[in-house]
């Protein structure tokens, strides 16, 4: 870990390859946290943020329908698409750089399935909601790579001045971005929130610390990073109470 004494905000790498892997066959799956029967005391969140799985699923297989209650469920297709369906009646599909959410609330049951001839690849986010309990919800987006060229986007939010995005119930925001090599940008961690950033594609450094594709960036305690693109690189950033 690094702390930058001016920002004072702390970065913490997570190596790509020392994430949990679990290999299913129809499902590969890296776990950035503790998720299912990968236990580790010293990730077991980041703040509200509960659960990142960088995902791989087989064409025309998926996850049949299970139940959730009382987590804000966000999906990032990142190549492929994948098809919803709950019991609140809601079907759509999402397809790659678009983002679908859902609002467990009291409780609701889905299936997400890859309907595609190709595997689909996805980051799947889980936030802790400020409030238990509520009306569950479901929505989807699309937001194109090229509206986010050289600056965030916020693709949902539990913010009610962020219009644009897909609203959740949590304090936090998803934030996308798209760079290309040699471009920057930054992120002001608020004191006491919790960001946490995964190149989806490309190596970025933060601060000056290197991070390969699909590394795992937590950044905390209160300041600025200046994160700076080596390749062409597709950013996901959640920043969370």
């Amino acid at each position: 870990m690094t702390t930058d004494t001016m920002t004072r905000t702390a970065i913490e790498r997570r190596p790509f390859a020392s994430l949990a892997h679990a290999n299913h066959g129809w499902l590969d799956a890296r776990n950035h946290f503790a998720f299912s029967s990968y236990h580790d005391p010293a990730r077991m969140g980041w703040g509200a943020i509960r659960v990142w799985n960088d995902d791989t699923i087989a064409a025309n297989s998926g996850f049949p329908a299970h139940p959730h209650r009382d987590m804000e469920i966000i999906t990032y297709v990142r190549s492929g698409a994948i098809s919803h369906e709950d019991s609140l009646g809601n079907k759509g599909r999402t397809e790659a750089g678009d983002v679908q959410v859902m609002s467990a609330g009291s409780g609701v049951r889905h299936a997400e399935f890859n309907r595609e001839a190709e595997p689909t690849t996805l980051f799947q986010i889980w936030i802790e909601p400020r409030e238990r309990g509520g009306e569950p919800g479901w929505g989807a987006k699309p937001f194109p790579r090229g509206d986010r060229s050289g600056r965030w986007v916020t693709l949902a939010s539990g913010f009610a001045e962020d219009t644009d995005a897909l609203p959740i119930r949590a304090d936090a925001r998803v934030l996308g971005a798209t760079l290309k090599a040699g471009e920057s940008l930054t992120h002001e961690v608020g004191a006491g929130r919790h960001a946490y950033l995964v190149p989806a594609t490309g190596a970025i450094t933060i601060d000056g610390e290197r991070f390969d594709a699909r590394d795992g960036a937590a950044l905390s305690g209160g300041g600025s990073v200046t994160i700076t693109a080596l390749d062409d690189a597709e950013i996901v950033l959640v920043d969370a109470d």
